[in-house]
């Protein structure tokens, strides 16, 4: 069984019910996961991805590759690593030599699929594409200058006219966060303002203190929900992958609302990104210099890379491929291995998750028992904020199935392997987020999904409420007035009279 009580996190946003009745400080649910079926249905699911996976090959999980350099263990930093710059200078070379036949679009300039056609002959190029309901994206090129004392980054040079991909002036504004539609959080977002100069301001402008040379940056927000797993991966390291993809490692990562955990938790992955030491744009102060940057992160959907819109297309780039740059950063990781009892048992294994303050399973012996009698090694876990990911990644990879509530600790899922099994319990009203943000993607990931829904009887608040009362006959999300995902969920209260 599986009791709910309001929480006090902002972050968990709309996964989570804040009040049921101004009166009701807590609210309980409470789950049987008992029933046959469900087990006997993911018993089969188990032995069919059992097969799957024996018949994958030894390296199917990671992606071999040559051995780093000696890492750089810092905290606050990942390694720097300065290239040869010729392969920018060939880039330069092709593009002053092409012609401008085709038409070029700011999205185009952001994706890299114009190179040919835009020549890099001091002009400054500013344009944005705010056509996307999630993200605002902006793009420049020329002689580009960071200036944190003021919040801004500016490119100096004349201004093309009359071209497609709209190149202005400014000021532009942005707040690189891909949650657009969400008011609240994106007041949150530090703002920056970018601006396209003429020649004539360049006398005035900063000297360049870090030259980077040609190669390009990146620039994005740490803030917003960052500290929620899913967050983490669904606005952040996801639309961060698909941005920088096309770089191959070859881009300097500027961040906004820089976090030093943020970066210890996700360093060995960053730097599958790039092979750069990450900027800190406020607390680093230093002016630095770019021929190319853009602002801003692009996004497809909920936890997924839709390969029809990675760049070039035909690359058939997807999901798959950032759970691999995942695998070799958080395989090749020191942490903790699962005990050998658990990684080296002949039984199918299965973590399941839980939770302390809302949503716990509270009949968990009984289900733990349930579970090793339908012939699994179980193995709990129960993540802090300060828990390794890598010590989570051990344990999934090397699982058949995985057992959660509905919440961020589902995100996890991007750690199993290709026909391994997710088994999310679904709360009263909640089967719309759950498919949502977890079914399908794990779908697209190759995993057998399956959902335990909550009955009203298995929920608590059936001993608090009468089996009639709207709050179990008809729990539903409190949609947000733009008609986008509501941030919170709030069960109806008692109908008076």
């Amino acid at each position: 069984m599986v009791q709910r009580n309001r929480t006090k996190s902002s972050s968990s946003s709309f996964h989570d019910i804040d009040h049921i009745r101004d009166h009701k400080h807590k609210q309980y649910l409470q789950f049987l996961l008992l029933r046959c079926l469900p087990l006997l249905l993911l018993m089969i699911f188990t032995a069919a991805s059992m097969l799957r996976l024996l018949s994958l090959p030894a390296g199917a999980l990671f992606v071999e590759e040559e051995e780093d350099e000696v890492r750089d263990h810092s905290k606050y930093s990942i390694r720097t690593h300065i290239p040869s710059s010729k392969a920018h200078q060939e880039i330069k070379t092709e593009a002053a030599a092409a012609t401008a036949s085709s038409p070029i679009t700011c999205s185009a300039l952001i994706d890299g699929t114009s190179r040919e056609t835009v020549v890099d002959d001091g002009r400054a190029v500013l344009c944005c594409d705010r056509s996307h309901h999630r993200t605002d994206v902006c793009y420049m090129r020329g002689d580009i200058r960071t200036d944190p004392s003021t919040s801004s980054i500016s490119v100096y040079g004349p201004v093309p006219e009359g071209l497609s991909w709209n190149s202005t002036t400014g000021p532009e504004r942005i707040r690189p966060y891909t949650r657009k539609w969400e008011t609240g959080v994106m007041n949150t977002i530090d703002e920056i303002t970018l601006r396209a100069v003429p020649p004539s301001g360049r006398a005035a402008a900063a000297a360049c203190e870090v030259d980077h040379e040609g190669v390009p940056g990146v620039v994005l927000s740490t803030g917003g929900y960052t500290g929620n797993v899913y967050h983490e991966f669904n606005d952040g390291l996801i639309p961060l992958y698909i941005t920088t993809k096309r770089f191959e490692g070859e881009v300097v990562l500027v961040v906004l609302e820089y976090h030093s955990w943020w970066v210890t938790k996700y360093g060995t992955v960053l730097e599958k990104m790039s092979n750069y030491k990450l900027v800190d744009f406020a607390k680093d102060g230093r002016v630095h210099c770019f021929s190319e940057l853009i602002v801003g992160l692009k996004i497809h959907g909920e936890l997924t890379i839709d390969p029809q819109l990675i760049m070039p297309q035909g690359s058939k780039v997807g999901i798959h491929d950032f759970q691999a740059l995942v695998n070799q950063g958080f395989g090749n990781s020191m942490q903790p291995q699962p005990s050998k009892e658990y990684c080296c048992s002949p039984k199918p294994k299965m973590a399941i998750f839980i939770r302390n303050k809302s949503r716990v399973i509270l009949n968990l012996r009984e289900v733990v028992r349930a579970c090793q009698r339908a012939g699994f090694q179980v193995q709990i876990l129960n993540p802090k904020r300060t828990t390794p990911l890598s010590e989570i990644h051990a344990v999934l990879s090397s699982s058949q199935a995985m057992l959660a509530v509905h919440g961020a600790a589902v995100t996890h899922f991007l750690f199993m392997r290709p026909g391994s099994v997710l088994l999310q319990i679904v709360p009263l009203g909640l089967d719309w987020a759950a498919d949502e943000y977890y079914g399908e993607p794990a779908r697209k990931l190759g995993l057998e999904y399956m959902e335990y829904k909550v009955a009203k009887h298995e929920s608590s608040l059936s001993k608090e409420y009468d089996s009639h009362d709207p709050v179990l006959l008809i729990p539903r999300p409190l949609q947000a007035k733009d008609g986008m995902r509501p941030r919170r969920y709030i069960l109806k209260s008692r109908m008076s009279g």
